[in-house]
């Protein structure tokens, strides 16, 4: 099974890993994104991104964007760097990892400025209400759904994740170097939405990983 957003690899088909992580780590399938996370910004450099890009054409960009979970007022720096990296992908015409924690309404209004030509988008955790899954359709978004999901107390996230609409849907891990040995593999993330929705695990699973599959492409 696919783990749709992680920064270290943990034995699945394949992973989407995403900086901050070892990019020679990734085996043959893997699938390697490129970026400054807003929480690492020093040090960026959009030139040495795109050449980085230029030399892998089949990588992507991420994880990138805003954050207002450490800080409620977004630095600029943050905002400027997130734009500059759409551009390089808009430019490369390379799909893109999202991160917009307690700010997505403003990452998509951002992201959305580039619809058509970034070929794709994923809300890497995203937890909002339902509301704006439609426009995040309406841009070739995809919704990749976490661990939080095994928590009994989540309501509202297992709410939305019984809502979003299959083909959006894809399952991650957001493994790191210091949290993998405490996070579930995504099979039981899967799991836990089959159940939730109610469809077989298998037929779930299938879609999962057809929708990988187009995020990639």
């Amino acid at each position: 099974m696919t783990d749709a957003h992680c920064h270290v690899r943990r034995g699945e088909s394949r992973h989407i890993l995403c900086e901050p992580c070892d990019v020679a780590s990734a085996a043959p399938g893997d699938a390697v994104f490129f970026g400054f996370h807003p929480w690492y910004l020093d040090g960026f450099d959009a030139d040495a991104l795109r050449s980085r890009l230029a030399a892998n054409p089949r990588a992507g960009v991420g994880e990138i964007g805003m954050d207002r979970l450490r800080d409620k007022v977004m630095p600029t720096a943050m905002r400027e760097a997130f734009e500059a990296q759409l551009a390089i992908a808009a430019e490369l015409s390379r799909p893109v990892v999202l991160h917009g924690a307690k700010c997505w309404g403003e990452v998509f209004r951002v992201a959305a400025k580039y619809a058509g030509r970034i070929p794709a988008f994923l809300f890497h955790g995203f937890s909002r209400s339902g509301g704006l899954v439609p426009d995040i359709a309406r841009i070739n978004g995809f919704i990749s759904i976490g661990p939080a999901l095994l928590n009994d107390h989540a309501v509202n996230y297992r709410e939305l994740a019984k809502t979003i609409p299959l083909e959006m849907l894809l399952v991650e891990s957001d493994a790191t170097a210091e949290n993998t040995a405490e996070v579930p593999p995504v099979a039981e993330v899967a799991a836990k939405l089959a159940e939730l929705r109610g469809v077989p695990l298998d037929a779930l699973a299938t879609a999962l990983e057809a929708n990988a599959t187009r995020f990639l492409r």
